[in-house]
């Protein structure tokens, strides 16, 4: 049950930072599930394990990081 939350999670995580950085359309689902778990381990290990959290992710690293990745990953996948 926990690895089912943090795949809940980390969609949820993947989809804010797609929103933010107006990206997350174009990812789909899979893409996002990934996005919002490197971005978090990537957060945290960046900015620590601090403010709220669920299912073992602090949510404000979590998103930072996972903006992070989404707008890395987007950068090279646009320079086609």
């Amino acid at each position: 049950m926990g690895l089912l939350w943090s795949l809940i999670i980390g969609a949820v995580i993947g989809a804010i930072a797609g929103a933010i950085t107006k990206k997350g359309g174009s990812m789909g689902w899979i893409a996002n599930i990934v996005a919002g778990l490197v971005g978090s381990a990537l957060g945290q290990a960046l900015l620590g394990s601090w403010g709220p959290s669920l299912a073992g992710m602090a949510l404000v690293p979590s998103i930072i990081g996972a903006v992070i990745v989404v707008a890395v990953v987007s950068f090279f996948i646009g320079r086609k």
